[in-house]
């Protein structure tokens, strides 16, 4: 035994033979003194809980996220008069005694063993370390309380424990050690946290009153909490008061500053310390990063460790959301769609050919508040990152279908005649991936206004002629049509398997803007597909770094992605989106309605990138369609992919690549794509009629048969 042990053992025997006669706990412990084992014991100190960090992609914090609201600092990043002031009131002797303040201790044990219980702490600063330690340890209420009881034997244990700190640390380091730890009320654990929270001032630049109440506020920091209510801060106000005679006591201060010090009001400011995504300014973003964690197995083996580690590591995670791209998408929806409309607008920003989301938005606020019409869940992405269904991404999916008649020869002016209404030929006409006959004859496609005639991969893209298209996709093959979606990373927002029927091409998937935006920017990255990317680099507590880089693959050849790019300019021109415009530099795109006007979509790309736009009710898009409808205090007697989501895009991409030098795209292999090719013996010799530049999107809906109605959103 060390000579600290050894006097510590020589001081409790003395004291106790040195008292009156005692029973009860004051005879068990002279009882027990010849048995004391007071050997340093190793303290298991675990990582303190830290909050993590979210910062966007400029480096700016976007969140934070923490079981605890700690910041650990260094003692030199700690004020002196801080330091000063909780020597003073909590272990005056710190820095001349060793593991335990004997003094006290003795004068401490007297007391109790007169009182026949623990009636005064005694404890030294290093002491209150090691009960700290204890605490934050325990994992059940249990060792929590066996942690707080105010027994002889904890003490005892605390003692043996504080030995072999004292041993193990320098005086300065168990005192910042200690500062750190310790929780202050309101939420506050940690002096820089408690600084923050009590003060809106970093624990570097805390002054004499503010360092006196934090010190002030350790000792009882329930009864103390500034936030439990006026008798709370009037007994922290004494409290601090104590603290300043006794720092006027120990001559650390004068007396006069003491009185003056005393003089100040309390000035408890209260700073909110906004943690989770509800107080982040990109609430919908956050969403996806937190559920983007949540689903990585290297952030823990299981769900709660991902989210343990989330939580208490002390994690700082880099994003690749962009503040200019974000603050664009905010602005192009809120133009045109109000945050209590009934229907809701969303829009997500890809970078194409790295995956990297640079923007989530929606028109509603994120919350739980129906008075407020808040959203309490991520409209802007799947299920899997927190949305709860997505809206049917209607003509959007003609893309897939365009893409697929390119991949198997088909030209850009290769094409065919189609009446204003479609029926399968019989069952077998379309086949899913499992081999099934999907076809339905006694279901008729149509065409909203009616346009039939010859189309050609141009003409029908640019009109979105739905029978053109049924009839296409029957051509090239419902599966080849899916598989082609699925390698652009396409899938059903709720998870559950893709729709595989005639009428996929028409959009019958519920889907979300990340995952269409994603698809689109992998067509304007020239066919190389990236999965999406939120998170760029996660830091731990110790500074080491790991890097998140785009997982990409080639998913189409070069050249069919630039002939598809090429025909989908053309929407811009001669399409659908004619009477919107275009952006003032290369850009392609497609417009999707559902089934009269249940949702519609509008998605779209440049080579610098991409963003899909979806609007629907989310009460139920089926049963709350968008016609005769106010949105953003205008009337609409129907909304189509032009008239509200196609407006918002156009917004977006001009304000989100202001200052970004435009890229054209590749131009399309005219000896591979230009003309037509296989079906130039069905052409006409008439001059193809141009769409209808007066109406937004005159055909672009469909009527499902009822068995393939998915499950709406409501």
């Amino acid at each position: 035994m060390g000579l600290a042990g050894a006097a510590m053992a020589a001081g409790l025997v003395a004291a106790g033979l040195g008292l009156p006669a005692v029973g009860g706990a004051g005879a068990a412990i002279v009882a027990a003194s010849d048995e004391l084992n007071l050997n340093p014991a190793e303290l298991i100190e675990p990582p303190l809980a830290e909050k993590t960090t979210i910062l966007d992609a400029r480096g700016r914090r976007i969140a934070q996220f923490y079981d605890q609201y700690r910041e650990v600092v260094p003692l030199d990043r700690v004020a002196e008069v801080m330091k000063t002031a909780i020597i003073a009131i909590e272990d005056s002797r710190f820095y001349e005694h060793g593991a335990i303040d004997l003094e006290g201790t003795l004068r401490a044990l007297a007391t109790n063993l007169n009182s026949g219980g623990v009636s005064q702490g005694g404890s030294s600063i290093t002491q209150q370390y090691v009960k700290q330690v204890l605490l934050h340890a325990a994992t059940s209420r249990e060792e929590q309380e066996k942690a707080l009881e105010a027994s002889y034997g904890r003490k005892l244990n605390e003692l043996r424990y504080a030995m072999a700190v004292e041993e193990k640390y320098t005086k300065d380091q168990i005192l910042e050690k200690y500062l750190n730890i310790a929780y202050f009320g309101a939420g506050a654990n940690g002096v820089q946290a408690a600084a923050k929270r009590f003060f809106g001032v970093s624990a570097a630049r805390l002054n004499l009153p503010q360092a006196a109440t934090l010190a002030a506020a350790v000792q009882l920091p329930a009864s103390t909490d500034p936030e439990g209510g006026r008798e709370n801060r009037a007994r922290l106000l004494q409290r601090r008061n104590v603290v300043l005679d006794r720092m006027a006591d120990l001559g650390k201060i004068t007396t006069a500053k003491a009185a003056k010090a005393k003089a100040t009001k309390l000035g408890y400011k209260g700073v909110p310390q906004p943690g989770g995504c509800a107080t982040s300014p990109y609430p919908y973003f956050c969403l996806y990063v937190y559920n983007e964690v949540l689903k990585d197995p290297s952030f823990g083996k299981t769900r709660a460790l991902r989210e343990q580690s989330l939580k208490r590591d002390g994690l700082t995670i880099k994003t690749t959301l962009d503040p200019q791209m974000q603050a664009a998408a905010e602005q192009g929806i809120g133009a045109w769609v109000g945050p209590t409309d009934d229907a809701v607008a969303a829009q997500a920003l890809v970078e194409p050919g790295t995956g990297k989301i640079k923007a989530m938005a929606a028109s509603r606020k994120y919350g739980n508040s129906a008075r407020r019409r808040e959203m309490s869940y991520n409209i802007v992405a799947d299920n899997d990152h927190g949305g709860i269904g997505g809206f049917q991404a209607g003509s959007t999916f003609k893309t897939f279908t365009l893409l697929t008649a390119l991949k198997q020869g088909m030209k850009a002016d290769d094409g065919f005649t189609v009446g204003n209404s479609y029926r399968a030929p019989d069952y077998a006409a379309f086949t899913d991936c499992a081999g099934g006959r999907v076809g339905d004859p006694t279901h008729p496609v149509t065409n909203d206004e009616g346009s039939p005639g010859f189309k050609t991969l141009r003409t029908g893209t640019w009109g979105s002629v739905n029978t053109f298209f049924v009839e296409l996709e029957r051509r090239v093959g419902l599966c080849e049509t899916v598989q082609t979606a699925q390698s652009l990373g396409i899938k059903r927002a709720d998870g559950e398997k893709l729709q595989e029927y005639e009428t996929f091409t028409l959009g019958i998937n519920e889907m979300d803007p990340v995952t269409v935006a994603n698809a689109y920017a992998a067509i304007g990255a020239r066919g190389t597909y990236c999965a999406p990317l939120a998170i760029t680099r996660v830091t731990d507590r110790d500074g080491k770094s790991t890097d998140y880089r785009p997982k990409c693959r080639q998913a189409l050849e070069p050249e069919v992605a630039d002939a598809t790019a090429d025909i989908l300019s053309g929407v811009f021109t001669q399409g659908t989106m004619r009477s919107v415009g275009g952006i003032g530099r290369a850009a392609a795109g497609k417009t999707g309605t559902n089934d009269d006007q249940s949702s519609a979509w509008f998605a779209g790309f440049t080579p610098d990138l991409a963003g899909a736009v979806s609007i629907g009710d989310p009460r139920g898009a089926i049963a709350h369609k968008l016609n005769n409808v106010t949105i953003g205090g205008r009337y609409y007697g129907a909304v189509f992919g032009a008239t509200v989501p196609g407006p918002i895009w156009r917004d977006t991409m001009i304000a989100a690549l202001r200052g970004v030098e435009p890229t054209a795209f590749t131009p399309m292999d005219s000896e591979r794509f230009d003309g037509c090719g296989r079906y130039c013996a069905a052409l006409p010799p008439v001059t193809e009629e141009e769409p209808d530049d007066t109406v937004a999107e005159p055909d672009d809906t469909v009527t499902e048969p009822e068995d393939t109605v998915p499950v709406d959103v409501g």
